[in-house]
């Protein structure tokens, strides 16, 4: 549908264009212009509601004439995601000798140089061609770039969003020619929001392949450890261990803010005494701390699983075996922390809804006592409001009568008071002897 309109487009300014050319009138010049102007802004809006693929497209299936002046009006902003999309001519055809750009933060490739992880600059196609990597880290790239780099090494890279459709038993992958894919999950803790991150990794040919949408914490330590301590990696085996290794310490890291923050409400909560209002916070915070540690219980089994089954697979050299059984034992201990953490919040919890139903039976307990106290009262003023009462008291000045029934009132309502208070004072001296 696209296509046809775009090469309809195409042909009604071609037509228009000539038409105009062939006859002389005033003002040609402006019609020419507003012709040519109209044409332009269809196809540019067209344009903008396109996909770069569908552009690309559209391009291969133009005649050379067309595709060059559909080119002419493609943004240059998107210029270099079409080129992705066309074949080599076409793309010599379009744009001469110049080659579709890689975003740097996208495409990162790494080689070891004196026993030291170094970052190569990849900002096109020419400089991935020349690199012997050890590790090609993919941030966020396109389907495009991932099908270069794929093709560059031979294999089928998928998108990181594909592995959460995957059953828990397919994402731990050895094919038959050795090529070995994990899908995991890392944890993202920010701004107060934890979620996890699919993260796709690929051994192939001695080259670790990962692929991820986001940014991580654990892949920023790496690389830092990497390019700044000589003989932190050996081997890809040996590098994707420690990025597992980095993800257990950041999850660690992360338990470590829920003691802190626990620890916070624990202080109020057990205090001297807590306001709806003070719960009810109090809640929400628990509550977000149980799905942080949740998550982390999820994520460090993930990486139990994953650093099983490559000490399974065997393809681990002597060192990262030893470093895959040390993380392995990190993860007994923090899920041992976790389980403590579970079983903290569930305290604080119930202490909480506690502290709620207290503040609401101490409310119950006055509206209570009001209300004794309030009954004989409203029992006498029934009586003073009879009929017989002005009877037995005809002889009587009304000031005097009713005063001296408001007084009776007053009485009764102040013993009543005086007589609950006494019953409590007993109930909880005969409470105290008791635990004494």
């Amino acid at each position: 549908m696209s296509l046809e309109k775009i090469t309809e487009l195409l042909r009604k300014q071609r037509l228009v264009e000539g038409m105009v050319h062939s006859q002389s009138m005033p003002r040609q010049q402006l019609v020419e212009t507003m012709v040519h102007r109209t044409h332009l802004a269809e196809i540019q809006n067209l344009l903008h509601r396109l996909s770069s693929r569908e552009i690309g497209n559209i391009l291969e299936a133009l005649s050379p004439g067309d595709a060059r002046a559909l080119w002419q009006q493609l943004p240059e902003t998107r210029e270099n995601d079409v080129l992705w999309e066309v074949s080599e001519p076409l793309r010599e055809h379009l744009a001469g000798g110049r080659e579709p750009g890689l975003a740097q933060a996208r495409i990162n490739a790494f080689e070891v140089r004196d026993g030291r992880l170094c970052q190569v600059p990849i900002t096109c196609r020419r400089d991935l061609a020349a690199v012997n990597p050890l590790w090609i880290d993919l941030l966020d790239a396109t389907p495009s770039e991932r099908q270069y780099v794929g093709e560059r090494f031979g294999l089928t890279l998928p998108a990181p969003g594909e592995a959460t459709d995957l059953e828990v038993s397919s994402r731990f992958i050895r094919e038959e020619h050795g090529e070995i894919r994990l899908h995991s999950n890392f944890l993202l803790d920010r701004a107060g929001e934890a979620r996890s991150v699919p993260v796709v990794f690929i051994l192939r040919g001695g080259v670790l392949f990962s692929l991820r949408n986001e940014e991580l914490p654990a892949f920023r330590l790496q690389r830092r450890r990497a390019t700044t301590q000589p003989g932190q990696v050996g081997d890809c085996g040996g590098l994707l261990v420690d990025l597992y290794g980095a993800d257990v310490e950041y999850s660690a890291d992360s338990l470590e803010g829920i003691y802190a923050a626990i620890g916070q409400v624990g202080r109020k909560v057990l205090g001297e005494s807590l306001s709806d209002e003070e719960a009810a916070s109090m809640l929400a915070t628990i509550a977000d701390e149980e799905d942080l540690n949740g998550r982390i219980r999820s994520n460090i089994l993930d990486t139990q699983r994953a650093i099983s089954f490559l000490m399974r697979c065997k393809v681990l050299a002597e060192a990262p075996l030893d470093d895959a059984r040390q993380i392995l034992r990190d993860i007994e201990s923090l899920n041992n922390h976790t389980a403590f953490l579970f079983d903290k919040i569930n305290f604080l919890m119930d202490a909480t809804i506690g502290f709620i139903n207290i503040n609401q039976n101490r409310r119950v307990s006055q509206l209570t006592v009001f209300g004794v106290v309030f009954m004989p009262i409203n029992i006498l003023a029934g009586v003073g409001g009879m009929s017989e009462f002005s009877m037995m008291t005809s002889g009587i000045p009304w000031p005097l009568a009713y005063g001296a029934l408001i007084l009776s009132m007053g009485l009764v309502g102040w013993g009543t008071y005086v007589g609950l208070k006494h019953v409590e004072a007993r109930k909880a001296k005969k409470g105290s002897a008791r635990l004494a």
